[in-house]
């Protein structure tokens, strides 16, 4: 596998939800919290951005392992408010510490890793 110098940051968060608009407005916030990992001078992995357009497409189980196959090729995983009352998003978090990925919940504890130089490639 090809990989380049960079730190590559999955975020989790909530994706679905019964009223559409919501759902939108979470996709929002996972961008949001992506744009800033960028920022950072890190990659942002937003599978919220990457499906929102395929929903009812193929059985769910197919997305659920899409996304645990992003995430294993990641570096970090960072979580979007309300990520708790998400299924997939616990499974990814459970994942990630299984695996002893570091999993970080604000935005500042994510910088002062990259910054501390304990992100690793």
């Amino acid at each position: 596998m090809i990989r380049d110098n960079k730190i590559h940051v999955y975020v989790a968060g909530p994706y679905r939800h019964p009223v559409r608009w919501q759902q939108e407005l979470q996709i929002r916030d996972a961008e949001k919290l992506g744009f800033a990992v960028a920022r950072m001078g890190a990659v942002p992995v937003i599978p919220h951005t990457m499906y929102r357009h395929f929903d009812g497409t193929l059985v769910d189980h197919y997305w659920l392992d899409a996304t645990m196959s992003l995430l294993a090729r990641c570096d970090a995983l960072i979580t979007v408010n309300g990520w708790e009352q998400s299924e997939g998003s616990c499974a990814e978090v459970r994942e990630s510490r299984r695996v002893k990925r570091p999993v970080f919940e604000t935005a500042f504890d994510l910088e002062r890793w990259l910054s501390d130089g304990k992100a690793v490639v």
